[in-house]
């Protein structure tokens, strides 16, 4: 289970209490278990500061604190505050990232289902999308993007996307994907073949400040799909 320590203190001497979380992340570099620190200043007391750090697990979060150089930052950040920092310890019981949340519901559910109101609740109205497939003009607006994909809907009826890894920093989110379909439609020009092709790939959606996905940049095996369908011919390796 996901562990957190809330770290609650105060002092004037911020830039010097950087300079020794700087000094901790140096010197434990490959031994830490810390996977992620967030430090916030208290908007009404400019010297009131909090930091949140992630622990994959309460074990993990003891065998860092017993690590050398964690002792001896805490007496030098003792020194910096006003006072005892407290701490809070924390089991996090639920970890729900809304923007992946929404990168799946796009992938799980609206490219199958192909909902236009679905779209615009994901999507903002000015939408610009880029994709390796797309070399002549970038798709643009929610409409353009529900389009797109009613396209690939018509060619593959079948097809299907499955999510395999998500990572998410900040307003983007990175979606690594397969995707598999039988093409029984046209697809820009290529008429249907009957054949089932599957591919990889990952897109990146970023996010405005509303939640909905304002940009996207595609990148899949667009060579490997058209030899899939018999479009081109690969080299074959030695």
């Amino acid at each position: 289970m996901t562990f957190m320590q809330i770290i609650d203190c105060r002092t004037i001497k911020f830039d010097d209490m950087n300079r020794l979380m700087d000094s901790w992340v140096e010197a434990t570099q490959g031994r830490r278990t810390a996977t992620h620190s967030v430090v916030g200043r208290d908007r009404s007391q400019a010297d009131h500061f909090v930091e949140i750090i992630e622990f994959p697990s309460y074990e993990e979060a003891m065998t860092n604190s017993a690590l050398p150089e964690t002792n001896k930052i805490f007496e030098e950040m003792v020194a910096l505050c006003d006072g005892m920092p407290t701490f809070t310890d924390l089991d996090v019981v639920r970890d729900e990232q809304l923007n992946k949340a929404t990168c799946r519901r796009f992938f799980q559910e609206l490219a199958r289902e192909g909902d236009a109101a679905g779209f615009a609740e994901c999507f903002t109205a000015d939408y610009h999308d880029h994709d390796v497939a797309n070399k002549e003009q970038d798709t643009r607006g929610v409409d353009g993007m529900h389009e797109e994909v009613l396209g690939y809907r018509t060619a593959f009826p079948d097809f299907e996307f499955t999510v395999q890894d998500q990572i998410a920093e900040g307003d983007r989110v990175v979606t690594r994907w397969t995707w598999q379909g039988t093409h029984r439609g046209e697809m820009r020009g290529i008429p249907a073949t009957g054949k089932k092709v599957t591919m990889e790939g990952t897109t990146t959606f970023l996010f405005d400040e509303h939640g909905k996905i304002k940009e996207g940049w595609w990148h899949w095996d667009v060579l490997g799909m058209l030899s899939q369908l018999g479009v081109v011919d690969l080299p074959k390796s030695a």
